[in-house]
């Protein structure tokens, strides 16, 4: 699909943050023969995006956009959360507070663009939910029990009801000598880190007090339940593809796309 028959319809903006503990220069890091975070951006044009920004907090990652074709945005180094860059980033885009914003992490080169198309369409279809994201079966009891994969619970009307990084729903038969036998039935369902937002919600969601159940789990997205506010979940059938947040995860990435 050409730019110019792109819908005039939502905003992809990445946010790249430069400092990472585990994998330094991480937005930068070569991937056959270019940037990840340009990896990442061109995978979001091919998503019906109206318009791609990375959000960027120093000059060397909006030279490298630049250097490739991405339209790219520096903000300032001090955010303490991806959604406060992108609240930045929204307010200097001059987007509407009703303007949809899907959030895709600057660290996943392999996201499936329609992926990033459907979480859009579910906060579009649904005007009472500020945010929405993606969830999709789990498979494995070790990744039922896993805390390093987080977990939603949702609704009848497939709006999240909870994220935790315990194993929910709680099988309270499933269990002998404490420990999980098999997978509940229907299966639980593993979240996906890519979110939509309303714009408005966006400038709004900084300015919410964290919440008691967002430090315990340290989990961004409970301070929205915490408040009241909806988010729905598109359910995919199609696991994403590996982030990168170690040598290990990018020497995986560059063996798939070398």
């Amino acid at each position: 699909m050409t730019e110019s028959a792109k819908p005039q319809g939502f905003t992809v903006v990445i946010p790249a943050r430069l400092a990472s503990s585990r994998l330094p220069n991480k937005p930068l890091a070569d991937i056959a023969g270019l940037p990840m975070v340009v990896r990442v951006a061109q995978r979001a044009l091919q998503s019906q995006a109206a318009q791609v920004v990375v959000a960027a907090d120093d000059v060397s990652i909006v030279a490298a956009c630049a250097a490739h074709g991405v339209r790219a945005l520096l903000t300032r180094k001090d955010h303490v959360s991806g959604s406060d860059r992108l609240a930045e980033a929204c307010q200097l885009l001059g987007l509407p507070a009703d303007a949809v914003v899907v959030n895709v992490q600057g660290d996943e080169p392999l996201i499936s663009p329609t992926l990033i198309n459907d979480v859009a369409r579910v906060l579009t279809e649904r005007p009472e939910a500020s945010m929405s994201t993606a969830a999709h079966a789990i498979a494995s009891l070790d990744e039922f029990t896993n805390p390093n994969v987080v977990k939603v619970v949702m609704d009848a009307r497939q709006m999240a009801l909870y994220f935790s990084r315990a194993p929910i729903p709680w099988w309270r038969d499933g269990q002998s000598e404490g420990r999980f036998k098999a997978l509940p039935d229907p299966a639980p369902l593993r979240h996906i880190g890519i979110y939509g937002y309303r714009a408005g919600f966006l400038a709004l969601f900084p300015t919410l007090a964290p919440a008691p159940v967002e430090s315990m789990e340290s989990l961004e997205q409970l301070r929205a339940l915490w408040h009241g506010h909806r988010i729905a979940v598109h359910v995919t059938h199609q696991a994403p593809g590996p982030g990168v947040d170690t040598p290990e995860d990018l020497a995986r990435v560059r063996a798939l796309l070398g």
